[in-house]
Order: C-alpha cells, then sequence, then structure tokens
C-alpha cells in the first residue's frame, strides 16, 4: 500500500453507542448519571483517602491510585460519548483519536499492574503483619507505583504506535464510540497480522504475570489465614480481601472476553456493551465495592459526615449569634 495515500487522513467518525433517535435522550440521561456516579466516587474516594490519617496505609494508597486509573480513563471516553449522542458531527481529530487511545490503554494496563501489586500487599499484610511496615515502606510503595505507570505507559507506546502506523485509506468511520483496537484492526486496510500478535504477546504476557501473581498471593494468604488459629480472625483475613477479589474478577474477566478471543469472533456491536461496561460501570463499582464491604472506609465516611454535620451546626450558630449582634 502506499503512504502517500494513507497520509491524507486528518479524522475519524466515531458511530457511536446508537443511532436510535428515539432512545437518545434515555440513553444519554442514563450515561451522563453513570458519568456524574463515577467522577463523584472516584474522586470522593481518593480526597477521603488523602484527608484520613487512619486511611494512610498501603492498601489505600494503592486503592486511590486505582481510583485515579478508573478517573482517567472514563474521562478520556465518557465526555465525548455523551456529546455524540447528539451531535451532527461525530469526528475526532486523528492526533484526538492518538492521544484517546494511548490514555485508555496506559490506565487499563495500569489498573492490571495496580491489582497484582496489591494482591501482594494483601499477602504481606497476612501473612507477616509484624514486618509489614517495613517491607511494604512508604518508599517501596512508591517504586511500586511508578514501576506500574511506566510499564503502562511503554506498553501503551508500542500498541499506539503500531496502530497508527497502519493505512486507514477506504472509510474512516470506526463503528464505536470510542478509539479502540479491534474497530481500529478492522477498518485498516493494512495487514494487521503484526499487530495482533503484539497485542497479544504483550497484553497476554501482563495478563498472565498480573493473574499469575495474583493467584499465587492468594494461595499463600489462604495458608497464612489456615495457621491462624481463631475463627474471628480467620474471618477478618478473608473479608479484607473479599473486595479485591471482587474487583479482580469483574476486571479481568471482562479485558479476557474482550481482547483474548479469536479475530473471527469479534461483534462490533457485543463489543460496544462489553466497553461500555469497563470503561464506565466498572470504575464506578470500584470504590463502592471497597467501601460498600470496608470497614475503615466506613468509619472514615462516618468521621467525615460528623465533623461536616458539626462544621454546618457551628456555621449556624455563628451566623446567628452575628445577626442578634446587628439587630441589637
Amino acid at each position: 500500500m502506499d503512504r502517500e495515500n494513507c497520509s491524507s487522513l486528518i479524522e475519524f467518525i466515531l458511530l457511536g453507542i446508537t443511532n436510535n433517535t428515539e432512545n437518545k435522550v434515555t440513553v444519554f440521561t442514563m450515561f451522563l448519571l453513570v458519568y456524574l456516579i463515577n467522577l463523584l466516587v472516584n474522586l470522593g474516594m481518593i480526597l477521603l483517602i488523602r484527608m484520613d490519617p487512619q486511611l494512610h496505609t498501603p492498601m489505600y494508597f494503592f486503592l486511590s491510585h486505582l481510583s485515579f486509573c478508573d478517573l482517567c480513563y472514563f474521562t478520556a471516553v465518557g465526555p465525548k460519548m455523551l456529546v455524540d449522542l447528539f451531535a451532527k458531527n461525530k469526528s475526532i481529530p486523528f492526533y484526538g483519536c492518538v492521544l484517546q487511545f494511548m490514555v485508555i490503554c496506559t490506565f487499563v494496563d495500569s489498573e492490571c499492574l495496580l491489582l497484582a501489586v496489591m494482591a501482594c500487599d494483601r499477602y504481606k499484610a497476612i501473612s507477616n503483619p509484624l514486618l509489614y511496615a517495613v517491607s511494604m515502606s512508604s518508599r517501596v510503595c512508591f517504586q511500586l507505583v511508578v514501576g506500574v505507570y511506566l510499564v503502562g505507559i511503554a506498553e501503551a507506546l508500542i500498541n499506539t504506535t503500531l496502530a497508527f502506523r497502519l493505512c486507514f485509506c477506504g472509510s474512516n468511520e470506526i463503528n464505536h464510540f470510542f478509539c479502540d483496537v479491534p474497530p481500529l484492526l478492522l477498518l485498516s486496510s493494512s495487514d494487521t497480522q503484526v499487530n495482533e500478535l503484539v497485542i497479544f504477546t504483550i497484553f497476554g504476557f501482563i495478563e498472565l504475570s498480573t493473574i499469575s501473581g495474583i493467584l499465587v498471593s492468594y494461595c499463600y494468604i489462604i495458608l497464612s489465614v489456615l495457621k491462624i488459629h481463631s475463627v474471628e480472625g480467620r474471618f477478618k483475613a478473608f473479608s479484607s480481601c473479599t473486595s479485591h477479589l471482587t474487583d479482580v474478577a469483574i476486571f479481568q474477566g471482562t479485558l479476557l472476553f474482550m481482547y483474548f478471543r479469536p479475530s473471527s469472533s469479534y461483534s462490533l456491536d457485543q463489543d460496544k456493551m462489553t466497553s461500555l461496561f469497563y470503561t464506565l460501570v466498572i470504575p464506578m463499582l470500584n470504590p463502592l465495592i471497597y467501601s460498600l464491604w470496608n470497614k475503615d472506609v466506613k468509619e472514615a465516611l462516618e468521621k467525615l459526615k460528623k465533623k461536616m454535620v458539626t462544621q454546618t451546626s457551628l456555621d449556624f450558630l455563628l451566623m446567628r449569634s452575628s445577626m442578634a449582634e446587628n439587630i441589637g
């Protein structure tokens, strides 16, 4: 394929979720609500962890970065998707598509790795609680998070470079609501075997490494928990892992279904629904899962609520006192 003929593309057209005009208002309202809840719960989780000293532990440090990853990749998708529901011109500039693709790859990969790091953190906390503060010091946690982001950026750079070196000489309409791997490969007029091989190899290695790390960590966690003699101690140890295991099952299961299937089985309409789940629904579920099943987060929220009520009462009393003085 002549490269010069492929370099004239300046924009893509995102066909979006649906073209059904009757359902657009309902779909827009529903996903706007989901998007606002996403912002509220993820920003709320990050701020709560920053504000409450009780949550200044490795587990919640990693959880704040999990919320940050969710915040970044659903923000890369959500606003454009909502605007396109009513926009006549659903175009996205070529380099806008590149940036969106890069951001999503970076933070989805980073979240995969963070879940593995969090499993290791739970193992350290349960197997050897006396040395936990040493083995998971602030410096170690910082280094782990930096490593996670560096790997996510490196993988995203490779995939982005390969994806947008392809020729798009025919239609520029992407049958999706964001720039994702499967619809871009289907749209390309180039041979995409190298891209598919690289995606399968690199992303497969990340998935295999993270899932293996999580499974090994939980095998050791189970062995450590079985050594605890009290039923209450065992229950407490297992309950601290419940939210993480739920998160892993939902997130990793969705990604495996999305990207580790034969290309012949791709159905873009089906993939849109799956993509909606992992780009908008999962980021909303993560903070809710950790807050609903986590005693420390519940206590922190309760303290914050009491503090806000107390502050509001004090402000009201001061206002009344000031008004009384002015009247007098």
